[in-house]
């Protein structure tokens, strides 16, 4: 075969407006958002956000710009207005162990009524607690208890003053005093002057009776004491009997109007359990005293143990929560518990636990992305300990760090039932797997996004549908149909393929924003092709700068490029330079030198350290194919250099070895090559030319070159023949196409490409070789005269006589 001259429709693909079947995107605002040319990631998708088993997360993979985060969102939000509501998350103090609150779940909305119902309930207590006790019936109660008590203790002190009386001493009480005096047997008192007058027997009989008086008084005065006590427990134990309805009244009302499982209504009536409890010990914070302002300071902070933190409040959800978490730093991931300081001192209760994403997304989604958590070796740590064990413990990182002292608390665990889609790059992923293969055992469905899919009439609509959701969602201008058909064509272009498209949709949204605004500029009421094609010239504009300096280099004379006329041993090969947002084609000068010798084929960049290992596999192959064309003449005996000019930044990739094997073989034959053809393309060793990457890029960065030295009808490109497809070149290299100033030829073999540069057969090996007026026929010539010579001076070297020594 030989080389063949595409035509302009062979250079790109054009969608015809008419075929989409609207008039703009107005049209299809109603339908729902499709996901473009991804079949297979969609229903991997739907199957792990619909499995219920554990370990079925999803990891989402695929480059950014491919819709994940968005897709895997609108999925997410489908599938959890299936799912129930999930139950609300309240924190409760634990009255006799408050270091270590209670964690209750309760059905959506019910923990806002319990927080209601209990605010509501103190404040009725605190009412009705002093009410109550001012009753007639609690009155009269306290009356008879108290006349009763007394009565037994006016009977114990008569007792204790009959006994005096015997003992001819007179008892009194003084303030609280016992007060007792002697007295004679007139029955008066026992003065000084009288107690002096006293016989020793008499004056030992009376310390007798007074210290008999003494243990009796001591008697008196440990039952009375007692009898208070039983009075103050008889009284307290008379209020608790009479105030405990009026506090489970209440209560009960409130559990009346609660929904609840058997679970979740035995924990409360625990909790509830210790509310009465403490409510019944320290009741009389409720009442008037003397000093009331210590009191009401005392009863705030007593009354806000009885609050109700409902840490998660489903009550507003009509299914399960969907959480997209952006910033998965600790406190915000796992929860928080606040700290205030007080007097030096870091103090807190449970008042002040926060819950986290995982908490809030129980019962439904949450998305991650893997980046952001390898950033944080805490949060990953903690996150594997919390997939493997399926319970959540609340805690504060860094208090025991801080500077001052920490009141710890210790929230009860709870079980967390989370679906986790965890966004992730390819590379990230498998650096993870590598290094933790049971984190895989967690994300048993792998979401696979692609980088570009077969097109196809269905994925073309969907492209159009989904402009019409981006128009909508940013509030754009419509566009119309030979606006989409641009879009969809810039598409292809993405992938640098005429079968398929690009999955890159944050490339064309941005692409349809940027539209929109210069159609926006200049009046109009929706978007039309050529604010299209402005939008994307002036995109290139804002990233061409490099690419701009690099031509004017050729244009100067700076860098050498000749594009016309013959030359031996040189040839232009065709790079890209790239810059991540941007790239663009470069041609470079491809030269060759060959002289007879043994050390075969040089690679420049190679000895210099200049090419990477796919370059340097591509030139070792060339060489290999070269030493297969001559396989009947013995080993070359050749030195060979090929070298990329002017190239000081380092040379990858095998795309340039076709370009390289023309100019060592023109070198050999001494036959001249077009200059004005550019060559592209990669050899395998039997001589087939194999496809390359960016292949629109290469041509359009030559044909720019071309513009500025000068076209003059004979410039152009060979490129493989299988990367015909892969062309979408820009319309205006296409139109100097169609008008005979740029010619795009594509071949198979590399003898084909050889005919077309030289106007010569290739050769074809026949019983004494290759023909002599073919390229290959030249080429052996010149190696056979190289083996000669080398064999002559081999000879002249073995034969040549030592001198004799002086």
């Amino acid at each position: 075969m030989t080389a063949v001259e595409l035509t302009p429709s062979d250079l790109r693909l054009t969608v015809d407006p008419g075929c989409l079947g609207f008039v703009d995107t107005s049209e299809l605002v109603g339908l729902p958002l499709p996901w473009i040319g991804q079949p297979r990631a969609e229903a991997a998708a739907r199957f792990g956000l619909q499995m219920q088993q554990p370990g079925y997360n999803l990891l989402v993979l695929g480059e950014v710009g491919t819709g994940r985060t968005s897709l895997l969102s609108q999925m997410m939000h489908e599938q959890a207005a299936l799912r129930p509501v999930p139950p609300d998350l309240c924190y409760l103090n634990h009255f006799e162990q408050p270091d270590q609150p209670l964690a209750l779940r309760l059905p959506a909305g019910q923990g806002r009524l319990l927080r209601q119902g209990m605010a509501l309930w103190l404040q009725e207590v605190q009412a009705a607690v002093p009410q109550r006790l001012q009753q007639d019936d609690f009155l009269a109660e306290r009356k008879r208890l108290t006349q009763s008590y007394k009565a037994k203790a006016d009977a114990a002190y008569a007792a204790l003053t009959a006994y005096a009386q015997t003992h001819s001493f007179a008892l009194t009480r003084d303030q609280g005093q016992m007060v007792f005096t002697l007295k004679d047997a007139k029955g008066e008192p026992v003065t000084a002057a009288k107690a002096l007058l006293i016989s020793p027997l008499e004056r030992a009989a009376m310390d007798a009776a007074e210290d008999a008086l003494h243990l009796e008084i001591g008697i008196y005065l440990d039952a009375a004491q007692s009898l208070d006590r039983d009075l103050e427990k008889a009284l307290h134990d008379l209020r608790q009997r009479f105030l405990r309805p009026v506090l489970a009244q209440g209560l009960d009302r409130l559990r009346q109007q609660m929904v609840l499982s058997t679970e979740s209504a035995a924990k409360l009536d625990a909790y509830w359990a210790q509310v009465m409890s403490s409510m019944l010990d320290k009741y009389p914070l409720l009442l008037p005293g003397d000093d009331e302002g210590t009191r009401r300071l005392a009863l705030a902070e007593w009354l806000s143990l009885f609050r109700v933190n409902v840490a998660v409040d489903n009550h507003a959800c009509s299914g399960a929560p969907v959480i997209v978490e952006d910033n998965p730093v600790f406190r915000n991931l796992f929860g928080s518990i606040e700290y205030a300081s007080d007097g030096g001192e870091l103090v807190t209760d449970f008042a002040q636990i926060r819950a986290g994403s995982l908490l809030r997304a129980h019962g439904g989604f949450l998305m991650l992305h893997l980046q952001d958590l390898l950033t944080d070796s805490p949060v990953w740590e903690r996150l594997r300990r919390m997939m493997r064990s399926g319970r959540l413990q609340m805690q504060e990182p860094g208090v025991a760090q801080a500077p001052l002292a920490a009141v710890s608390l210790f929230p009860e665990p709870v079980e967390v039932d989370v679906k986790l889609v965890l966004i992730a790059s390819v590379e990230a992923y498998y650096s993870v797997l590598e290094a933790d293969p049971e984190w895989a055992r967690r994300f048993r469905c792998k979401v696979d996004f692609a980088e570009s899919f077969q097109a196809t009439a269905q994925t073309s609509r969907a492209i159009a549908v989904g402009v019409s959701h981006t128009c909508e969602r940013l509030g754009l201008l419509h566009f119309s149909a030979s606006a989409v058909a641009q879009l969809i064509e810039d598409s292809h272009r993405q992938a640098q393929d005429q079968t398929r498209q690009s999955a890159q949709v944050g490339l064309t949204e941005a692409l349809v924003v940027e539209s929109h605004a210069l159609a926006q500029a200049r009046g109009a009421m929706r978007v039309e092709s050529g604010d299209v094609l402005a939008a994307r010239l002036a995109t290139w504009t804002r990233l061409a700068g490099l690419e701009e300096r690099v031509q004017e280099t050729i244009a100067s004379g700076e860098r050498l490029l000749v594009v016309s006329g013959q030359r031996v041993a040189q040839i232009n090969g065709l790079t890209v330079m790239d810059l991540g947002d941007h790239s663009f084609g470069v041609p470079v000068r491809v030269t060759a030198r060959s002289f007879a010798g043994d050390e075969g084929l040089l690679n420049i960049e190679r000895e210099v350290e200049m090419s990477g290992p796919i370059h340097d596999k591509g030139v070792l192959i060339l060489h290999s194919y070269l030493s297969g064309l001559f396989a009947h003449m013995a080993p070359l005996s050749m030195n060979a250099a090929v070298v990329f000019e002017q190239e000081y930044g380092g040379v990858e990739g095998d795309s340039a070895s076709c370009a390289e094997l023309y100019a060592l073989l023109s070198s050999l034959a001494g036959v001249p090559l077009r200059q004005g053809i550019a060559v592209t393309g990669a050899v395998n060793q039997q001589g087939d030319l194999l496809p390359v990457g960016s292949i629109n890029e290469k041509i359009e960065g030559y044909f720019r070159s071309c513009e500025l030295l000068g076209l003059d009808g004979q410039q152009g490109v060979l490129m493989p023949a299988r990367n015909r497809r892969h062309l979408m070149l820009a319309p205006h290299v296409v139109k100097a196409v169609a008008q005979g100033r740029f010619h795009i030829h594509v071949a198979d073999r590399v003898g084909d490409g050889l005919s077309l540069l030289t106007g010569m057969p290739y050769g074809l090996l026949g019983a004494g070789g290759y023909a002599p007026d073919s390229v290959l026929g030249r080429v052996q010539i010149t190696l056979q005269r190289f083996r000669r010579a080398c064999e002559s001076m081999a000879l002249h070297r073995k034969t040549r006589r030592p001198r004799a020594p002086r």
